[in-house]
């Protein structure tokens, strides 16, 4: 049987996770605006939540129509099939969002979505009242442009929720941002692999993962578990296939950070992780490497207080001249600092917009 899914991503991101979903087997796949919509079996969306790198989180697409009244949106709602999703028993918590849209109070859009979803089931299925103590089902109403989209929430708690980052560190890098910033280095298990700035490891675990092509959703649960419309035997058959793609070669993938409390964090969450890094103790200023080429991917200081700003602007400059030295390495290199290239002291080979803990930034590319 052939569905409509769709992922959401960050800002940026959306042609590396349509590269991700193509290399899966998803089909007809299509980028918008921080989501990529696909197509395929309960096979491609048990994939999808086990395999994606880059997603935030992987719906199911019930149906979509245009509401810019709150009678279009009910009237929309009530029409679609939602006995096909949701037995009698089961929870289904209405969740929301909207953006640019007539309709702007999520939490009324999620009122009158629930109560149309009410009055289906209750008529699909003869009841005259819905228990909700069975399995668990989360609908999203979501508004764009005056478009709304039911879906049902087949990820739960966020993609980025690998489960190996279990203690907190300051400004730590999403690990979907981190897989993104690896995926676009190139990076896939060849060749040394360096963070000089890792913090509490994120980027050089996620850049293992990928040259393990260990799946970064094996170790946890997904919400679509839980759907009583999709066999068991697909999550076991994709578990399965995942665990039998691995790679498991020794990769020379190293972090260094000046901060010993926050490598510490690392080499715990890297143990966590299940994955063999070099972490040391090093100043980013005075990097020095003897390979003859590598690949560097680093998330430094941004320095977005003012106080801050000229010490990031020295840091980047130092930074500059230490990774000049670098002969046939590749970087990246992302920060929100408007004035990066201007101080690192020379301009990048390309650069891409992305997002950081809602920052817009820049994820520069240089090959030295």
């Amino acid at each position: 049987m052939k569905n409509e899914y769709f992922a959401t991503c960050r800002f940026g991101l959306e042609g590396v996770l349509a590269g991700e979903l193509r290399r899966l087997g998803a089909e007809d796949v299509s980028a918008k605006d921080a989501r990529v919509d696909f197509c395929g079996d309960f096979s491609i969306l048990c994939r999808a939540n086990l395999c994606l790198r880059t997603a935030k989180r992987v719906f199911l697409k019930v149906g979509s129509f245009k509401a810019t009244s709150f009678e279009e949106l009910f009237q929309g709602v009530l029409s679609l099939n939602w006995e096909d999703y949701i037995p009698r028993h089961a929870a289904f918590p209405v969740k929301g969002k909207s953006a640019r849209s007539a309709l702007h109070s999520v939490s009324d859009c999620q009122a009158i979505a629930k109560k149309a979803i009410v009055e289906r089931l209750k008529k699909a299925h003869k009841a005259r009242a819905l228990p909700e103590t069975g399995p668990t089902v989360i609908v999203e109403v979501g508004l764009l442009d005056d478009v709304a989209t039911l879906a049902l929430d087949a990820s739960g708690a966020g993609l980025n929720r690998r489960g190996y980052r279990t203690m907190n560190a300051e400004a730590p890098i999403a690990e979907t941002l981190a897989a993104g910033l690896v995926l676009l280095s190139g990076y896939r298990g060849e060749g040394p692999f360096l963070d000089p700035t890792c913090g509490s490891g994120t980027i050089p675990i996620e850049a293992a993962l990928i040259a393990m092509n260990r799946a970064p959703g094996i170790a946890r649960n997904f919400s679509a578990e839980e759907w009583p419309f999709l066999p068991n035997s697909f999550w076991k058959a994709e578990r399965e296939r995942a665990k039998a793609l691995e790679r498991l070669a020794a990769f020379d993938i190293f972090g260094s950070d000046i901060d010993e409390s926050a490598l510490k964090l690392a080499r715990f969450h890297a143990k966590q992780a299940g994955v063999n890094i070099s972490f040391f103790q090093a100043d980013v200023t005075k990097l020095s490497r003897q390979d003859a080429g590598g690949t560097l991917v680093c998330n430094p200081p941004y320095g977005e207080r003012l106080s801050d700003r000229r010490a990031c602007e020295a840091l980047y400059a130092r930074m500059g001249r230490a990774f000049s030295s670098l002969k046939g390495w590749k970087a990246v290199i992302i920060s929100s600092h408007p004035g990066f290239e201007k101080s690192f002291g020379r301009r990048a080979d390309k650069r891409r917009k992305l997002y950081n803990a809602g920052l817009p930034c820049q994820a520069y590319f240089y090959h030295f």
